[in-house]
């Protein structure tokens, strides 16, 4: 029996508070995307705020979420806000969002 895509793919919707900016988050959480195999996109909002978006299995996104909620050794997350959604597709890779 071949593996359902769509059945055991969801979608975790995280933002993450604390010292984000300029440390390199944004590409760890990317480089955490693209070696767990997640399709996504990660941006910052505003000046202490990174939000990521990232669809694949449940177990994955856990382990997804578990290194974002660490960041880069040059990072600190003062606080993560983690929602599960209904996965929508439409990502092709795990992408980094600029001017937005």
């Amino acid at each position: 029996m071949t593996e359902s895509k769509t059945s055991d793919t969801v979608r975790i919707h995280i933002w993450v508070t604390g010292h984000v900016q300029g440390v390199g988050f944004r590409s760890f959480v990317q480089q955490s995307g693209v070696q767990l195999n997640l399709t996504g996109w990660v941006r910052n909002v505003g000046y202490d705020t990174l939000e990521t978006l990232a669809e694949g299995p449940r177990d994955r996104l856990e382990k997804f979420a578990e290194a974002v909620k660490c960041g880069p050794r040059a990072g600190r997350v003062d606080e993560a806000r983690i929602d599960w959604e209904t996965a929508r597709g439409g990502f092709s890779n795990f992408s980094v969002k600029h001017g937005e």
